[in-house]
């Protein structure tokens, strides 16, 4: 039995057989195949595998709860997502010592909104790659990558899940597997923001207001206000 919905894609036949192997493991292990199909397919870099489209078509069949589904989900996707955020932070090592630099100061700057950012990628058809190797690249706290993560994932599985389940085309499409080309973008795309994180100055994109740090011969002087109200009456 395979899954008539990623049928109906246009894919290489390598990547077809891929995908019809992962429906078998999904339709073998139920719960624990979701969340090994999630995992797959969120550790997948680039080469978009299909979990989305399983999650879905599953919600559709009914043979299994969508709550439950939309945990296991999104326990599997979060997780696989770190197989980028670790290539991108061990692959920091070949970086030089001055763009290492310049990924310091970016992770101050990302800070401010990394976990929305980082809920965002999650929740939608974002490619996760194109910030979990960043992040790993730029050392970003591991807990408070998956946190977010994991909760913009099982926003995401939820809505493919009851998606399927009350027969709505709409999440389909929007979440559906974007076949060959999407590798390509994908690539190009992570090509990118890879070589603009290690080449620009962020410095000077983003300048951070730096307290002003107090020297020896610093001569600035600090009055003690009264604890009393200054307008009090006597």
């Amino acid at each position: 039995m395979y899954l008539l919905s990623l049928s109906d894609v246009e894919q290489p036949g390598w990547l077809e057989q891929f995908n019809r192997w992962l429906e078998a493991i999904a339709l073998q292990y139920g719960y624990f195949g979701i969340f090994l199909v999630s995992l797959l397919g969120a550790a997948s870099v680039v080469i978009p595998v299909p979990y989305t489209l399983i999650i879905f078509t599953f919600g559709s069949l009914r043979v299994l709860d969508p709550f439950l589904m939309s945990i296991s989900g999104a326990m599997g996707s979060a997780t696989g997502e770190f197989f980028g955020y670790f290539l991108g932070y061990y692959g920091r090592e070949i970086v030089g010592e001055d763009r290492r630099r310049k990924m310091n100061y970016f992770l101050r700057v990302f800070s401010r909104y990394g976990a929305v950012s980082i809920f965002i990628f999650a929740l939608t058809p974002l490619p996760d790659d194109l910030i979990f190797i960043p992040l790993g690249m730029m050392r970003y706290s591991l807990l408070k990558a998956f946190v977010p993560s994991f909760f913009g994932k099982l926003l995401m599985c939820s809505i493919l899940a009851y998606g399927g389940y009350f027969s709505i085309s709409l999440v389909e499409r929007i979440f559906g597997d974007g076949g060959f080309y999407t590798i390509i973008v994908s690539a190009i795309l992570l090509f990118i923001v890879i070589v603009a994180m290690v080449k620009i100055n962020w410095e000077k994109v983003f300048p951070l207001a730096e307290e002003p740090e107090r020297t020896k011969g610093d001569k600035t002087k600090f009055i003690k206000l009264p604890s009393k109200h200054l307008l009090s009456r006597r």
